[in-house]
């Protein structure tokens, strides 16, 4: 499914890069990305979370896009492109250890040191 840019409302936004995350204690799949529209250039990061626990047959997830800085874009993009396996959430390189950080409680909190701009529902 095309994924529809917040600025130009075009559908041309799209998966650049992207790294899957372990799971959490909410979401089964996490996955980081780097977002950029075909039309008008816009490029930010992009996390998509998918949770499958409750009622049979049930799933419940968001698709996030965040505006930050133009450089945090630049390292985290550097940080997956770095990774051998970024489809593989049991990698244990450096950019997987770094971005899958969780806290105490066993939430996923990888981009606590990036400073989020604005974020917006990309479904």
């Amino acid at each position: 499914m095309p994924l529809r840019c917040p600025y130009c409302a075009g559908l041309g936004l799209e998966i650049i890069a992207g790294m899957e995350l372990p799971a959490d204690s909410r979401s089964d799949d996490i996955s980081l990305q780097v977002v950029e529209c075909l039309g008008c250039g816009f490029s930010a990061l992009a996390v998509y979370q998918e949770s499958r626990r409750g009622a049979l047959d049930s799933e419940a997830w968001e698709h996030t896009c965040y505006r930050v800085h133009a450089q945090d874009l630049q390292r985290l993009l550097d940080a997956i492109k770095s990774c051998p396996e970024p489809n593989n959430p049991a990698c244990t390189c450096s950019a997987h250890q770094q971005l899958g950080r969780q806290d105490a409680l066993g939430a996923w909190n990888g981009l606590e040191d990036i400073q989020i701009l604005e974020g917006i529902d990309i479904r």
